[in-house]
C-alpha cells in the first residue's frame, strides 16, 4: 500500500478520493524535528508553506517516490536536490490563482476605502464620534480608472489582471519570460458574450514609476527582496502596494519607511518576512491591511487543490498501490 503523508493538511475530498482508490494518507502533523525519524516510512509527502523538504530529509527517505505542494510556491523544498535523487515534484498552480486574486483586490479595496482603521476605530469612536469618523475617512479613491502594476504576469497575475479590466483599471503587468497574454473576461452564466483582451507586458521602472496600486505574484527564495527602498523611490508619491506573495519580496523596513514617509499611501500584507511571528510595527501600522498568509485558503481553492493533487498522484502511481 502507498503511504501518504499530508503534513500539513489536505481538503477532505483529497483524502476521500486517495482512500477510495486504496491508498493510506495520514493528515496528523509531525513536527519539523521528528520528520527525519517520520518521514522514511511514506512514499509521498504533501505539504504547504510550513514544512520544510530539505536536502537532509530528502537523502533520509529511500523510499520517498513524490513531494507535493498544496499550492504554488516551492521555496520550501529543495527542487534542484530532489531532481537529483530522481524524485519528481508537483504544486497547483492553478487551483487558488483567484482565490489569491481575489484576497489582492480586498487588500486594495480596503485601503482604498480605509477600511483596515475604520474597522479598528468604529468598534472604539463608532458611537461616540461617529461625524468625526465619517469626516476623516470621507476622502478615500476608487479603483476604476487607477493603473495596476502587476509583478510577475503568471496564472495568478493573469487573474489579478482580469479583475482589473473588468473594473476599469489601466493594467501594466511586467515578468521576465511573457511578453504578452490574451485575458477572457467571462461574464457569469452567459456562454452568449465572449471579450478577449491582449496585456503586453511593460518594462520593469516603467511600472514603478507609473502605477497607483502595486500587487506581487511572485517567488521568492529569500535573496535580495524584489522592492526595497530605491524601487520605492521611483514609485509614485501615494502608491499601494499589496504583497499575498511570499514574505521577503518587499523589504519590510524599506515599507514601514516608505509608509512613515508618506511616499506609499497603504500596503496589503498577507505575507511576512518572520512568519510565523510578523514585525509587530507592521501588525499594528495604522496604514497597513492585514491577513494571515490566507491567499489560497478559500474553500473552493482548498477543494481545487485537492482534486488536482489527488488526480496527480493517482496518475502518477498507476494502477502501482
Amino acid at each position: 500500500m502507498i503511504k501518504i503523508l499530508a503534513n500539513d493538511g489536505v481538503h477532505a475530498d483529497c483524502k476521500t478520493l486517495l482512500n477510495e482508490a486504496g491508498y493510506q494518507v495520514d493528515t496528523e502533523k509531525i513536527p519539523q524535528d521528528q520528520l527525519m525519524e517520520k518521514l522514511p516510512e511514506y512514499d509521498v509527502v504533501i505539504v504547504r508553506s510550513a514544512t520544510k523538504i530539505t536536502k537532509a530529509l530528502i537523502d533520509n527517505c529511500p523510499k520517498l517516490k513524490l513531494i507535493c505542494r498544496a499550492g504554488v510556491g516551492l521555496d520550501n523544498i529543495d527542487i534542484d536536490h530532489a531532481k537529483e535523487k530522481g524524485i519528481p515534484v508537483m504544486n497547483t498552480p492553478a487551483a487558488s490563482s483567484q482565490s489569491v486574486a481575489e484576497l489582492a483586490f480586498g487588500h486594495m479595496f480596503n485601503l482604498a476605502r480605509f477600511l483596515q482603521v475604520a474597522n479598528r476605530q468604529m468598534p472604539v469612536e463608532g458611537n461616540t464620534a461617529f461625524k468625526g469618523l465619517k469626516k476623516q475617512f470621507s476622502s478615500g479613491i476608487q479603483l476604476r480608472g487607477k493603473t495596476l502594476g502587476v509583478i510577475g504576469f503568471g496564472r495568478i497575475g493573469q487573474e489579478v489582471a482580469r479583475i482589473g479590466l473588468a473594473m476599469g483599471m489601466n493594467v501594466m503587468p511586467v515578468d521576465l519570460m511573457i511578453d504578452k497574454a490574451d485575458i477572457h473576461l467571462n461574464l457569469y452564466n452567459r456562454n452568449d458574450v465572449r471579450l478577449s483582451v491582449t496585456v503586453d507586458t511593460h518594462e520593469w521602472e516603467e511600472v514603478l514609476r507609473n502605477a497607483d496600486f502595486i500587487t506581487l505574484h511572485v517567488p521568492f527564495s529569500g535573496g535580495k527582496p524584489l522592492i526595497s527602498t530605491d524601487e520605492i523611490a521611483m514609485m509614485k508619491p501615494g502608491v499601494f502596494l499589496i504583497n499575498t506573495a511570499r514574505g521577503g519580496a518587499i523589504d519590510e523596513e524599506a515599507l514601514l519607511e516608505g509608509l512613515n514617509s508618506g511616499q506609499i499611501g497603504g500596503a496589503g500584507i498577507d505575507v511576512f518576512e518572520n512568519e510565523p511571528t510578523p514585525k509587530i510595527e507592521i501588525l499594528k501600522h495604522s496604514k497597513i491591511s492585514l491577513s494571515p498568509h490566507i491567499g489560497a485558503s478559500t474553500l473552493e481553492a482548498q477543494s481545487n487543490i485537492g482534486l488536482e493533487l489527488a488526480d496527480r498522484i493517482l496518475a502518477f502511481f498507476g494502477d502501482d498501490k
